[in-house]
């Protein structure tokens, strides 16, 4: 009994100690504010979304991506087919090759009738061909030079329409617009899709931003232009620099997955820290991270206490 007795005072002595030790660290550690003109928030990066789409219908030949690869501005990401434009570009070929010769025929033509014109002339002259003569080779070669003009300009027109419609299949090539993440794909090989539906979704890395809640009672202390710093488990010794661009204009209720240190706090603005550099391009959305905004200009930085 005594060595029950003794088992139960030293287990509740050590929950008083241990509870003692807690709100120690708590209230005088883990809860130490930071010094005036810093306010500190957390939130998960994220980055400015590209929809890759195609300005015009087909069938998704190839995607040459999965959800989460990166890719570089320039790389090929999908290959779309449309048949009726490539019976486009073939027609316009086809049409190409026809004023092509047609317009060697007019040149031929054009030729012969300046020889013929100047051989009347001569003639005329000599007084061996009349003047009728003369004026008729002289007109024959002055439509046969129009026919060329006219052959020319339709050869122009043809090869305009085979660049355009060639631009147009070109297109169906889907380019990386920036360096980035693919955060979506929404289609698969064989899908066929309509002119601007998204096929995949990528995330600039050079346009990352972190996304925190500032309570009421502190949103009034911040204006865009501001500094910050954004700090991260993955690389705790290195922050980073970041600018305060975008302040929600209305309040709403904490996120559930946002933590305050003040849970009476119910009220929080939106607001927005771009990172100024995302070196080799370590940051990728979705990561966790916390953050430091100096809003008075003479305050030391700090980094952030949880």
């Amino acid at each position: 009994m005594r060595s029950t007795l003794k088992q139960a005072f030293i287990l509740v002595a050590l929950l008083v100690i241990g509870g003692g030790a807690w709100w120690g660290y708590t209230h005088f550690v883990r809860l130490e504010p930071l010094p005036e003109g810093l306010i500190q928030a957390n939130g998960r990066l994220e980055g400015d979304t590209v929809v890759i789409s195609s300005e015009y219908p087909g069938r998704i030949a190839s995607i040459s991506v999965a959800e989460g690869d990166a890719v570089a501005a320039g790389d090929t990401l999908v290959q779309l087919v449309a048949e009726e434009l490539e019976a486009r570009v073939r027609q316009a070929e086809q049409g190409v090759i026809a004023t092509v010769h047609e317009l060697e025929a007019a040149r031929a033509q054009n030729e012969q009738a300046r020889r013929d014109a100047e051989r009347f002339r001569d003639l005329h002259a000599d007084g061996t061909a009349t003047q009728r003569e003369a004026e008729q080779a002289e007109l024959a070669r002055a439509v046969a030079e129009e026919k060329q003009t006219a052959a020319m300009a339709q050869l122009r027109r043809a090869e305009e329409m085979l660049v355009e419609v060639s631009a147009m299949r070109d297109d169906l090539t889907l380019t990386a617009p920036s360096n980035g993440v693919v955060t979506n794909r929404l289609h698969e090989p064989g899908a066929v899709v309509s002119a601007g539906a998204p096929i995949l979704t990528v995330v600039d890395l050079d346009a990352l931003f972190l996304k925190v809640y500032v309570p009421e009672n502190q949103i009034g202390k911040l204006r865009r232009g501001l500094p910050a710093r954004i700090y991260t488990d993955a690389f705790p010794e290195q922050p980073f620099t970041a600018t305060v661009r975008s302040i929600a204009s209305r309040a709403e209720f904490t996120p559930k997955e946002v933590q305050t240190p003040d849970e009476r706090v119910k009220l929080v603005y939106a607001v927005k820290l771009y990172l100024e550099t995302n070196p080799e391009h370590r940051l990728t959305p979705g990561l966790p991270a916390d953050a430091v905004i100096r809003w008075q200009q003479d305050a030391p930085w700090a980094p952030p206490r949880w």
